[in-house]
């Protein structure tokens, strides 16, 4: 039996373990869309799992209603559907975005980092560790935000010339992204931010969303400057290929395209299934991402030129110094028994271009004599097929006159040196996860350099629109004169026009977005 004393301190010590909960989480931050209670991790405030909107199957996002109770944001929401699960929980209403700030306080008024993750149009998530925006906050002196959004089919499936009722299907991730930064536009305030300086930045497939919505014009204002890293958008998918990627991927999934009831109706795991279906355009799995509907996205992004509705708005262009070593990994079937008698072979459909694959190897080896089959393999593969469309998007920005600077990132693998400075290196440096699951910077003094140099950079850039700062050179704008860029390194310096060769060699044949 449980007397009035017992039930008294148990009473009592419930209220002071609520209290110190409480204060542990610090109070809710109340905003537009809401109260939420986050909670506190190494002096930062932490809100996770913040839902900026609703997500119907094939349809524009919905912002969603301020909810009258408290809001729990203390966990991760679900992330959106892919193949495989290393993120963990997936859903197709998985609009939800993460919130760390060292300063909750609307009178604080600090620049906001928004943070895409990659993983092409596919897959990805930003509750990757390496996407953590504790150590970025911490500094004190910016807000970081990261977003999810439909992928793949859920994101990209473009419906709308065999069915008017899916008219946003091929630009569903685009919109839910733009509904993101209108969330953050309404209510980043209470969380110590400045809506009217808002960076957006991403790596791979993040870079290439940033550069689309950099020419959709329902994006307009939400963002003042923007900085890609080895991430890149030349054109769109024609809605005539989109509809033939349709047409593909529903005769995978067995769906008639004149009822499409039936894929409506199906789990998403088996919609999941469909991404394997051949791509007709290019081959392999099919491709998903923004389509040229005319509706929403009405000219390519950087063809013809740079839209000039962008120009304004300052950008970062970077990319790592070997990022083809991220996606053909040394000991694979492609590099075992590389030799100059099969270099050319094996190169060929890896340069994404149509260029003769023995003339490009008999200029490298003129030029580099002394380069091995591997590095000659990995450096035109990055030049050739990664690269390229950052040069052309630098290059149409500078001729427009618009603000722009250029990076190339040289720090390379510190776990697997064979690696080099490969595709995603650039992803701790400029988050501060060096220690991370997934990182290979190392934790020495040489990372923490090239980490400071790139935060600092960053930071400079989302505060004021220009990332220069005392620890580092004087990093100019990128024109055509000189083509300056900042090489980040655990020793940053500047460069003018570095790979001049490989950008000349690679110039003499037309670029071709993939997915295009």
């Amino acid at each position: 039996m449980i007397d009035r004393r017992t039930l008294i301190a148990g009473a009592s010590a419930a209220l002071l373990s609520a209290r110190a909960r409480a204060q542990s989480a610090g109070a809710p931050v109340r905003a537009a869309a809401g109260a939420f209670q986050g909670t506190i991790e190494g002096g930062v405030r932490v809100f996770r799992g913040i839902r900026y909107g609703h997500a119907e199957r094939f349809r524009a996002p919905t912002p969603i209603s301020a909810a009258a109770e408290i809001q729990s944001a203390a966990s991760f929401g679900p992330v959106a559907p892919q193949a495989g699960s290393r993120y963990g929980a997936q859903s197709e209403d998985c609009l939800f975005l993460n919130i760390w700030t060292a300063e909750a306080d609307p009178r604080a008024r600090k620049p906001v980092m928004l943070y895409i993750h990659g993983g092409a149009y596919s897959g990805g998530s930003v509750t990757d560790p390496l996407n953590d925006g504790g150590a970025l906050a911490a500094r004190g002196d910016v807000v970081v935000v990261t977003v999810n959004h439909r992928l793949n089919a859920f994101g990209y499936l473009y419906l709308a010339r065999l069915d008017p009722r899916f008219a946003d299907s091929g630009n569903c991730g685009q919109l839910d992204l733009i509904l993101a930064l209108q969330w953050v536009r309404d209510n980043i305030a209470a969380f110590g931010g400045d809506p009217r300086r808002v960076m957006v930045f991403g790596q791979s497939g993040g870079g290439a969303k940033i550069a689309t919505m950099m020419g959709m014009a329902a994006a307009d204002g939400l963002f003042h400057r923007a900085a890609t890293m080895s991430g890149q958008q030349i054109t769109a998918s024609g809605p005539l290929n989109a509809t033939a990627r349709t047409r593909a991927y529903l005769g995978k999934l067995g769906v008639q395209e004149t009822d499409l009831g039936a894929l409506l109706a199906m789990p998403r795991e088996k919609l999941i299934e469909g991404l394997s279906a051949t791509d007709p355009v290019l081959g392999g799995g099919v491709y998903f991402g923004p389509v040229l509907d005319m509706k929403w996205l009405t000219r390519h992004p950087f063809w013809p030129d740079a839209d000039p509705r962008s120009n304004a708005i300052p950008m970062i262009l970077g990319n790592t110094h070997d990022e083809t070593r991220a996606f053909i990994a040394p000991d694979s079937a492609k590099m075992r028994g590389l030799g100059w008698d099969n270099i050319a072979e094996r190169i060929a459909p890896e340069l994404r271009i149509d260029i003769l694959p023995e003339w490009v190897v008999a200029e490298y080896r003129a030029h580099y004599p002394a380069w091995t089959p591997e590095q000659v393999f990995y450096d035109a593969t990055t030049c050739g097929r990664s690269w390229r469309g950052q040069v052309i998007e630098a290059e149409a920005r500078a001729r427009a006159g618009a603000p722009g600077w250029v990076y190339q990132l040289d720090f390379a693998s510190r776990t697997d040196p064979r690696r080099g400075a490969f595709h995603t290196m650039d992803i701790p440096l400029v988050f501060g996860t060096l220690g991370a699951a997934g990182s290979q910077t190392g934790t020495g003094a040489d990372a923490r350099a090239a980490s400071k140099a790139m935060q600092d950079s960053f930071v400079a850039f989302t505060r004021t629109g220009d990332p220069n700062h005392a620890g580092l050179p004087h990093w100019p704008r990128y024109g055509l004169d000189k083509r300056a860029t900042m090489v980040f390194d655990a020793r940053s310096r500047i460069e003018n026009d570095p790979r001049k060769w490989q950008r000349e060699l690679f110039a003499r044949v037309p670029y071709i977005q993939p997915g295009t």
